[in-house]
């Protein structure tokens, strides 16, 4: 059970009410997250800053890759809202994220996403070295700010144990936790 309620939009003040409404234009619906996050607007309008870095990355990453480094921060993570959500996106792709077939470029991003997810968050100095050379100055730090969005989502999610989305749940693990990692 989730640690703090979501807002509804019948009770949201006007602010969150008008956040909830903008929300649902930019992003289709409001999310458990998005409505847990409306108790502080700040703090929803801090997280969201998560889509304007996926415009810059997704043209030079591409669908698939964006969404297995996602994938693998938020897996690493152990993230339930997360997780299941770019499964959704592996899945309705074709995909079996359980079994995919990685290119060099998609590894390296897994090990990058791991690294970034990790305890400390420290990249090696051999993923670096081929994170620069695959990606520019400008690129590797709109991917770290990128990833360590989705690590703040997951930190987020894990912690007040927000609820799966109903309409995720065809696509959990086989396995996973009723709730987040506390759940």
């Amino acid at each position: 059970m989730a640690r703090i309620p979501t807002i509804e939009p019948e009770e949201a003040n006007a602010e969150q009410r008008a956040a909830h409404d903008d929300g649902v234009k930019r992003y289709g619906r409001m999310t458990n997250m998005k409505r847990t996050l409306l108790h502080s607007l700040p703090a929803y309008e801090t997280l969201m800053e998560f889509y304007p870095l996926a415009e810059v990355v997704a043209p030079f990453l591409g669908a698939r890759p964006t969404n297995v480094f996602l994938h693998a921060i938020s897996a690493e993570t152990d993230c339930l809202v997360c997780s299941t959500y770019f499964r959704r996106h592996l899945i309705d792709a074709g995909e079996n994220p359980d079994d995919l077939d990685l290119s060099e470029r998609e590894k390296l991003l897994i090990e990058f996403g791991r690294s970034l997810s990790a305890q400390r968050s420290r990249v090696s100095d051999d993923v670096y070295a081929r994170l620069s050379a695959e990606f520019t100055a400008e690129q590797i730090v709109a991917l770290t700010a990128f990833g360590a969005m989705m690590v703040a989502t997951n930190v987020f999610n894990n912690a007040l144990d927000v609820d799966l989305d109903e309409y995720l749940e065809v696509y959990r693990k086989s396995g996973a936790p009723a709730h987040g990692a506390s759940g």
